[in-house]
């Protein structure tokens, strides 16, 4: 399934008068469960780094991370960064609209290239490592762009069933990944032997969770694939499961899961 038409498009729907973009930024935050978890790791690191911390958004695609971390804090400084240069530019228009862009700004860059070292206090990093097939390159490229102390959060898809994929004759469901999903073992040996220490791993995407992704991201994805028309039933589609959705999305925040579909990692520079 071909994901980034979909998501370009979306972002082009959701563009033009602010509202619009600060609305579908509020849905994403309600829709992904992702978003979820890394909100509760974003509140857990936030008590550890300085209050007017540099934090880069590493891979910050529709920049609805750098949206949710520059009204947490009013004094933390972010740069988002993302290959695509359109979303670059959407993103830095909105943020200068909504009178933030004294504190956030995005650059267009190769996280397997992109390196400042000793410049950050955090980086944050959701659903980009499963894209880019040189990963120890940009592990190592992080590690010397955090300062001393510094944390790293990556979300990312697993090994169980990471990309909707459960044994080995099967394919990623979304096309742009170079990886189906890391093991506990993998992710922690490449982010250890590049220096990052206090490395603690938690599965998220459970059994609920898997059936959240199913009702809000996988069915009307291939929905969206088949044609575009699709579009015009996805309110009164969400409008029926998400209720369902967000029990379930409840549920796998609060349980420890022994396995599941996604992963998020912290690590340290100590």
């Amino acid at each position: 399934m071909q994901y980034e038409p979909i998501k370009r498009t979306l972002g082009k729907i959701f563009s033009g008068p602010l509202f619009m973009r600060k609305l579908f930024y509020f849905i994403l935050d309600i829709v992904l469960l992702r978003t979820w978890h890394v909100k509760r790791a974003l509140k857990s690191v936030s008590r550890y780094i300085p209050y007017n911390a540099r934090i880069l958004d590493a891979g910050s695609g529709l920049g609805q991370y750098s949206w949710r971390m520059c009204r947490m804090n009013r004094e933390w400084i972010i740069t988002g960064v993302d290959i695509d240069k359109e979303q670059v530019n959407d993103c830095n228009n909105f943020f200068i609209k909504s009178g933030f862009s004294k504190r956030v700004d995005f650059i267009a860059a190769d996280l397997v290239k992109y390196s400042e070292p000793d410049s950050f206090n955090l980086i944050l990093s959701v659903d980009v490592m499963e894209h880019i097939k040189d990963d120890e390159r940009v592990f190592s490229n992080f590690f010397r762009s955090l300062q001393n102390n510094g944390f790293l959060i990556i979300s990312t898809p697993s090994d169980l069933g990471g990309s909707d994929v459960h044994s080995e004759d099967e394919k990623s469901f979304v096309a742009e990944h170079v990886r189906n999903g890391y093991s506990v073992k993998e992710i922690t040996e490449k982010l250890s032997s590049t220096g990052f220490r206090n490395i603690e791993t938690r599965y998220t995407y459970g059994k609920p969770g898997n059936i959240s992704w199913n009702l809000t991201m996988k069915y009307p994805i291939k929905l969206l694939n088949i044609s575009y028309l699709f579009f015009f039933i996805l309110p009164v589609y969400y409008a029926i499961c998400l209720p369902v959705s967000l029990i379930f999305n409840i549920f796998d925040l609060c349980l420890t899961h022994k396995s599941g579909t996604g992963l998020l990692i912290t690590a340290r520079k100590i």
